[in-house]
């Protein structure tokens, strides 16, 4: 039987190779903490590197994941995903509650099948969090959160129903 020739040795390495490394990238993504995630516009923003460097290493018991991108910080699998660098919210009657001097406006048309997401109102850049609410206590969050936040500058405020 004659042997292969070098050129069908060297194909059938490469191939080799090119079907083991997209495995390792696709098992990769699959357990990266920011599967699904995009960065933000603005992520690049001073302020989100100065938000970055107060993230704490747990919130609500989920421990914060390495994730490398800018803006971007996950707790458990994806428990907790926050994403600084968006464009603050216009005015709106959306529900907002203000938590430790920060408002964060509730975003019922992006939340849903168990997520809740929100976003700074009145600071820009603005910062959005997402909340799996079966796995996380929303309040105690927002008050780690909001401690992080409130260093960026506040130039507008939720109205609350009754006028105040």
């Amino acid at each position: 039987m004659a042997r292969p020739s070098r050129r069908l040795r060297l194909g059938l390495g490469f191939t080799v190779a090119a079907v083991v490394l997209t495995g390792v990238i696709v098992a990769h993504e699959l357990g990266s903490p920011t599967r699904g995630v995009e960065q933000a516009p603005h992520a690049d923003a001073p302020a989100c590197a100065d938000i970055a460097e107060g993230y704490p290493a747990a919130l609500d018991g989920h421990e914060l994941a390495d994730t490398g991108v800018p803006g971007v910080a996950v707790w458990g699998d994806q428990s907790v995903v926050l994403r600084c660098g968006l464009e603050p919210p216009a005015p709106t009657t959306d529900l907002c509650v203000t938590v430790d001097s920060v408002d964060w406006v509730y975003r019922q048309d992006e939340s849903g099948d168990g997520r809740k997401v929100i976003i700074t109102y009145g600071r820009d850049p603005a910062v959005e969090v997402a909340f799996d609410a079966q796995d996380t206590a929303v309040d105690r969050a927002l008050v780690e959160l909001s401690r992080i936040v409130r260093p960026v500058r506040q130039r507008n405020h939720c109205v609350d129903s009754t006028g105040g």
